[in-house]
């Protein structure tokens, strides 16, 4: 699947968010190096501190089906589902890929439209992460 491919899967995947409360949707879309590709989406919480972010929400998905090689993820989102600006992931978000993924080679797409979206490496967007490696 190509980077436009997987934009308009995560795009077309925004209005499924769950966000009553900060009306902000965001929804990510997750390719594995297998080609499987695994949607997600913003679901929150009266408890805010139970909400999940999309980007969390397609990695866990593709977790519990066996999934542990991923090669990027577009993520894009906006208020009331309007995509103005890019949506980059936050810093817990930014730590789930570290645990699964090469910093150096995991592509991060923040998206706006599939013409107009900006590409990182995990390491970009994480500097000196720690990960697994650091355990043993």
């Amino acid at each position: 699947m190509d980077d436009r491919q997987l934009i308009r899967t995560a795009i077309d995947n925004l209005p499924n968010s769950y966000v009553p409360y900060s009306h902000f949707h965001v929804s990510a879309a997750l390719l594995c190096k297998d080609g499987t590709v695994y949607t997600g989406n913003n679901i929150e919480n009266a408890a805010y501190s139970a909400t999940v972010c999309a980007e969390r929400s397609a990695f866990f998905r593709a977790l519990n089906e066996g999934k542990r090689e991923f090669e990027a993820i577009v993520i894009c989102g906006g208020m009331n589902g309007e995509i103005a600006d890019y949506c980059a992931p936050c810093g817990v978000c930014r730590q789930v890929m570290r645990e699964f993924c090469s910093p150096e080679t995991f592509r991060i797409i923040l998206a706006k439209t599939e013409d107009d979206y900006r590409v990182f490496t995990l390491e970009e967007l994480l500097p000196l992460g720690f990960g697994p490696e650091n355990l043993r």
